[in-house]
Order: C-alpha cells, then structure tokens, then sequence
C-alpha cells in the first residue's frame, strides 16, 4: 500500500516538533544544572577518557527514559493468541524523568498483538512439541562448539536439506542466530570492488552486515523500482569511484515484509531489473518465510515468482516456525562457499538439537508432512486474521499500512507521548501490543505495530478492535480520511491474485 498515507498531517508534525525542541532545551538545561550544583555527579577515573559523554547518551536520559515503561515487558508464558504480560512498577517515584521498573509477581493476561508467533508454533503443538522434548531427552541442550568442528548433528543435516526442498532451493546452510545470518553473511559474499543497492528500510542486520563487507553502498527510495533501475544505470556506466572500473559484483538487497511498514515488496518488477543489469539479488524473508503465499512459501510465492530467479534466499526460525536461527538458501556452490568462510558457521555455536527438531517438526506440519492439512488451515487463518483485522481498523479511521496478508500492520501513532498513553490504556484493556518510535521509524513516525497470529479466533480479534476502538476515539488516533487506504487494501488483493493467476507457478 502507497507508502506516502504514512506522513502526519502538518499540524500534528509541527506540534510533535515543537514537543521534541522543548524536551530537547529543557534536558540540555537540566545537564547544565547539574554539572553546576550536583557535586555527587559521577566523576571519570583520573587519567581516564569518559567511556560515555553526556552527548552520547543524551537521548536515553533525557527521551527515552521517558517512555520507557513503552518497552521490555516481561512476559510470563508462552506467546499464544493470549499472553501473561508481567506487571511492573516504578520504585524510584521520580515519575517520567528518571523511572527504574521492577516487578510486582502480578500477571495480566492479555490478547496477544504484539509477538511474531504467525502460525501459533510457539506455543504447545501437538505435533511439535513432543518431538522437541523428545529430542532434548535424547540428546543435550548445546553442543558447545560450532559446526565446523564438532557442532554439527544428524539434525542439523536434516533441517537444511528440508529448508532447500521448502523454499526451491538447491541447498541451504543454518545459523543459530537470526541477525547473525545477514551480518555474517553479508561479508562473505561481498566486499571491496563490490557495490551494495539497498533498500532506505531494510533491516539494522543488513545495513550493518553491508557496512561490514567494505562494498560500496547506494540505497534507494523505499520500494520505489524507477529509482532502483536509475541508480543500477548511472552506477554501472559510471564505475567504481576514482578508477572507474566496472564493478566486481553487484547485489541488491531486499526484505520480504519490511518490519517496520508491513508491506511487501515489489518483487516481479526487482526481479526483472537484476535480470536486466545483470545484478545479484538478495531476499530477506524473515518476516514471510511461512506467513505469506497459499503454502508459506514466502513472497515468491506470494507474488508467483520462481524462486530459482533469487540468487540469495535469507530467511529466520524466529517467526512464523517459533524456534530460533536462520538459514541462506541458494545454488550449491553458493552454500558450499558459505560453509567455507561464514563467521557465524565456523565460529559461533551451532543450534540446539532441540531448536532444530522444533523449525523441522513445524516445517512438515506445513509441507503436511505430518499426515493432515493442519498446516495449510494455519496459513490459511493468518491470512483470514490478518486481512480481516487491517480491514476492521481502517473501517474504523485507524491509519494501518501494510500489504493484503501481511500480518503486519503499522497502527500510526505520530507523537511520542502517544506511545506512552496507548500501552498503558492497552495493558488496562487487556491487550499486549508493541509501539516503536524513533530511532527504529523516522522522528514523525511513531506507531504501533500489529502482529496477528493463526492461533487468534475471531472472538479475541473483536474483543481487541472493541477496545482499540475506544482507546483511539479518547487518544484521538484518527488522523486521516482511510477510504483511499481501503480503496488501495482492494486494488493490492486484485494485483496480487492477478499476478499469481499470469505465473501459474506450482511449488513442490
């Protein structure tokens, strides 16, 4: 959906302007008090260089602690359509300037809007949940060592050929950790001589694996193809800098979902540029690998795309399969390099058994492996949920963007003091939901960011939209006339089913 309905309208921004110049003057002013009258301020060692200035952490201190009961929540059971939100008091009775939570024992049971449990996986399974126990009876919980040394289990083999079978790869290779997947990756594949296109919203993981690698990097509009295809044009007539050389390699790094917006991206058309310049593309799928598509497939499928068109496949455990990892996918002489030289293979602890037995159960639930279509009813219910639930708050006047089955959507909030007042009227509702300002959004952004889940029924979606309704209504979140996003939610249905229709594309 048009990325531009995100924008506040001009009051609202100069307002939340002036708010941040003020906190800004205000905390600048109190630093200065400080320094002048409080003697008991903590004092460098001698001959010590201070480990943090007061401008590097000025906005935690002055912005952040603020709203910081916003962030952190204990939870205290398993992230199912419901959730023990743990509840926490401030001790120190300074108020919002300087607030320190601890714990009280009290649980608030809350509908769960805020995890990125897709496919209920994280919670009991009747089919996962009795292998992974099963498999940490049998085995142990860590096998302290990476995988290329004594790290690597039978299971860990059987995970990344089924992983390959899944997402139409030639073969894959797992890491123990999500983020570390991008980071690590990243520079293993790429560095000087290369140039690096990447989305202006892509993931903190891939920006930092990028800055790693010592490529040149460009970064293009959100989303935005022309200005992907004119960056692609002018870097490759022009060259590297200075030697004007042509360039070693050429990646472009994309998400599938983009966290942040829920939307997704304009696959067909990237697809047809890297084919076009000759270039390297590289898919996060790490919010879409089993939410999106008729079987989980990710946006490949989602959009009709053969997969073997996408040189990198990057995806995470950490969603939709309620385990923890991730995995690269790609031609076998691409993996076999990879097993050569990624950091986080050769040198970080290799998976659980356990872990691994989890993302491989849940796979054959959804491949239905498992003797039912219990996985293709998940898929189906997120997609239900998730297009029901954006429809409903767009209905309603909520500015929500994101893609038709995402099951991510943005609720905008725009002002920070928002954030605040809607958790706390949230929790009192009974509804676990996250908001997320700046730094991860742009300043003038802030939101609220929806994650639905096929364990939701349809009773615990109204009883949220019931309570959003009115936490709106007295915070006063309808800013915008929605009928233009509602018209684009149809239009997005229409070209996806379309697009799905033109391919014909069977996945097996």
């Amino acid at each position: 959906m048009a990325h531009e309905y995100m924008n506040p309208p001009f009051v609202t921004a100069l307002f939340q302007l002036f708010c941040f110049m003020l906190l800004s003057v205000c905390g600048h002013a109190r630093d200065i008090l400080l320094r002048l009258f409080y003697t008991r301020e903590h004092k460098t060692r001698e001959g010590y260089c201070p480990i943090l200035s007061k401008a590097e952490d000025f906005y935690q201190r002055r912005f952040f602690k603020r709203v910081c009961d916003c962030y952190n929540h204990v939870i205290g059971s398993a992230p199912d359509a419901w959730v023990d939100v743990m509840e926490r008091v401030d001790v120190t009775g300074m108020g919002a300037c300087d607030q320190q939570l601890e714990l009280t024992g009290k649980r608030n049971p809350c509908v769960n809007l805020g995890s990125y449990n897709y496919l209920g996986f994280a919670a009991q399974d009747e089919y996962c949940t009795p292998r992974v126990l099963e498999t940490y009876t049998s085995t142990n919980i860590s096998n302290c060592s990476s995988r290329s040394c004594s790290g690597t289990m039978s299971i860990h083999q059987e995970l990344e050929k089924l992983v390959a079978r899944y997402v139409g790869a030639e073969d894959s290779i797992t890491l123990s950790m999500g983020f570390a997947t991008n980071t690590s990756a990243l520079p293993s594949m790429m560095g000087k001589g290369c140039l690096v296109i990447s989305d202006a919203l892509n993931h903190a993981s891939i920006v930092f694996g990028a800055r790693l690698s010592g490529a040149k990097i460009k970064v293009f509009r959100h989303n935005d193809v022309q200005h992907l295809e004119a960056i692609l044009r002018e870097s490759i007539a022009e060259g590297q800098p200075a030697t004007h050389r042509p360039w070693k390699k050429v990646f472009i790094l994309i998400e599938g979902i983009y966290s942040m917006e829920g939307e997704v991206s304009s696959l067909p058309q990237i697809v047809a540029l890297k084919k076009k310049y000759k270039a390297y593309l590289y898919l996060d799928e790490a919010h879409s690998i089993g939410a999106m598509g008729p079987t989980g497939r990710g946006v490949c499928e989602h959009w009709g795309v053969d997969p073997r068109d996408i040189d990198i496949l990057m995806g995470t455990f950490t969603k939709s399969f309620g385990s923890c990892g991730g995995y690269i996918a790609g031609s076998k002489q691409l993996i076999d390099h990879l097993r050569r030289n990624l950091p986080g293979h050769l040198y970080a602890s290799s998976m659980p058994a356990g872990c691994a037995q989890q993302v491989v159960s849940s796979l054959k639930v959804i491949m239905g492996e498992d003797g039912t279509d219990r996985g293709a009813k998940k898929i189906k219910q997120l997609h239900d949920n998730s297009n029901y639930f954006r429809r409903r708050l767009l209905e309603m006047g909520f500015t929500v963007i994101g893609s038709f089955d995402s099951p991510v959507m943005p609720l905008m909030l725009y002002h920070p003091s928002r954030m605040k007042v809607v958790t706390q009227l949230c929790l009192k509702s009974h509804i676990a939901m996250v908001v997320v300002g700046s730094p991860a959004t742009p300043l003038l952004l802030s939101r609220a960011r929806v994650c639905i889940s096929a364990s939701h029924t349809k009773e615990d979606l109204d009883y949220a939209l019931e309570h959003l309704l009115t936490i709106g209504q007295d915070t006063k979140l309808m800013f915008h006339d929605t009928r233009p996003l509602l018209k684009l939610l149809d239009e997005d249905e229409k070209r996806i089913k379309d697009a799905r229709q033109q391919s014909g594309s069977k996945f097996v």
